[in-house]
């Protein structure tokens, strides 16, 4: 068993294992890769895999797609988002293949100047034992959301809508009543304009409106934006992700007008509608606050979200391995105070 890097051309075996594994999500797809690597600051990314001779065969066993994070004066930090993608069924498997990948991690830090690496698999915590890797240490903050909301999209329309909050039911059909329409767009200009009303409101910092349609034009099937209307005027909209069994609310805006409509519970709807009728089993709010954490960066937009009814989802914490660790603990005091 051996690590390589895998060129652009070989994209597709990687594709192919992403798909397959029980832990494989958008996050650890090419096509998420090339999206990071038009974001600034994520200037390089690599796929890394683990291959294994069998019946005359290589195959892909395990791997990572790897991301690498700007920092100043050269530095950086390096990320496996929502992996590394490894058999996580058999303990000593995890760490036999995790300590086979890190030996070319090492080599790539060394090369980036990188002073920690980020691991975030998307295990449950209510479904499987913590996986802890040698050396490394938990992180309590990360880049994915640790707490999450599940919608079973395989009841009826009717038993889905049962299940909701009442007052989420009420206000999906006050948006029906008043008027108000929903439509897909490929164009995020509309939807940026709103974007930048929605964090000024509530006070969070957004992205530049590059991000969001390359994020929409790098994941291509695998993304769609939605839009409300209201009297001819784009009032709310949710960039979504689709990938294997999942739609995932990735980001949400909503207009200062006409917020008496309840433009965003019809644009939900109708999302979490189109995605069951594709097929797919689960609608993920992507980040919830858990119980009694008030101050949580989630808090905001938690009890809407609840609205919708669901699950909740608990998944591990992330875990880093610490190249440099001056500038580690330099760089965790900075994201502290800042």
């Amino acid at each position: 068993m051996e690590a390589r890097i895998l060129n652009q051309s070989e994209e597709h075996l990687w594709a192919a294992f992403v798909e397959k594994h029980p832990q494989g999500n958008i996050h650890q797809t090419p096509e998420w890769g090339h999206f990071r690597g038009h974001v600034p600051g994520n200037d390089k990314h690599w796929i890394i895999v683990l291959e294994e001779k069998a019946a005359g065969q290589t195959q892909i066993i395990a791997g990572t797609l790897l991301i690498r994070q700007s920092l100043p004066r050269g530095y950086s930090w390096l990320y496996a988002p929502r992996g590394p993608l490894l058999n996580y069924e058999d303990f000593g498997s995890t760490q036999m293949q995790m300590s086979i990948l890190m030996d070319t991690i090492k080599e790539l830090a060394r090369k980036e100047k990188a002073i920690f690496f980020r691991v975030d698999p998307l295990i449950q915590v209510e479904s499987q034992s913590p996986i802890s890797f040698p050396h490394f240490r938990q992180n309590i903050h990360g880049s994915q959301p640790d707490h999450t909301l599940l919608l079973d999209l395989t009841p009826s329309e009717d038993d889905i809508l049962k299940q909701m909050k009442p007052k989420g039911r009420y206000n999906i059909k006050l948006a029906e009543k008043k008027g108000v329409t929903i439509r897909k767009s490929t164009d995020v200009a509309d939807f940026y304009k709103i974007l930048s009303e929605t964090t000024s409101r509530d006070g969070f910092h957004g992205h530049n409106q590059k991000f969001y349609q390359n994020m929409l034009d790098s994941l291509g099937k695998n993304a769609s934006l939605y839009l409300a209307e209201f009297e001819g005027q784009v009032i709310a909209g949710c960039l979504n992700t689709f990938y294997k069994n999942t739609a995932t609310y990735y980001y949400g805006a909503s207009s200062n007008e006409h917020r008496n409509v309840m433009a965003p519970y019809l644009l939900h709807w109708h999302a979490i509608v189109e995605a069951k009728a594709k097929g797919y089993n689960f609608y993920d709010f992507f980040g919830i606050a858990p119980e009694n954490a008030v101050n949580h960066a989630w808090a905001g937009v938690t009890e809407f979200k609840k609205k919708f009814g669901g699950i909740e989802v608990s998944y591990q914490k992330p875990q880093e391995f610490i190249f440099k660790k001056a500038l580690y603990y330099l760089y965790r005091t900075y994201k502290k105070v800042r």
